[in-house]
């Protein structure tokens, strides 16, 4: 059997550095624990607490908002893959 996921609108954010404050509020505290390395080239990471336990998420990742109101990270090459931009 083949399956075609359901076309559903989602919130989703990209986690930067630059915008923890907007990510803690948008996952509503659910992305904790941020780090940011001491070397120029590295990414921040972050754990963002995931229906299925905490799973990190690295600078560049989307977070998304679920339908349920759950929150897991995505790597930006499989959310290209799974979304496009809605105009609102």
């Amino acid at each position: 059997m083949k399956y075609r996921k359901k076309p559903v609108e989602i919130d989703a954010i990209i986690f930067s550095r630059n915008n923890w404050e907007e990510i803690v509020e948008f996952t509503n505290g659910n992305a904790r624990s941020m780090i940011t390395p001491r070397c120029p080239d590295g990414k921040s990471t972050c754990v963002v607490g995931t229906l299925e336990g905490p799973h990190t998420a690295t600078e560049g990742d989307f977070i998304i908002k679920g339908i349920k109101g759950e929150f897991y990270p995505c790597k930006p090459d499989i959310f290209a893959m799974t979304y496009e931009q809605v105009e609102v």
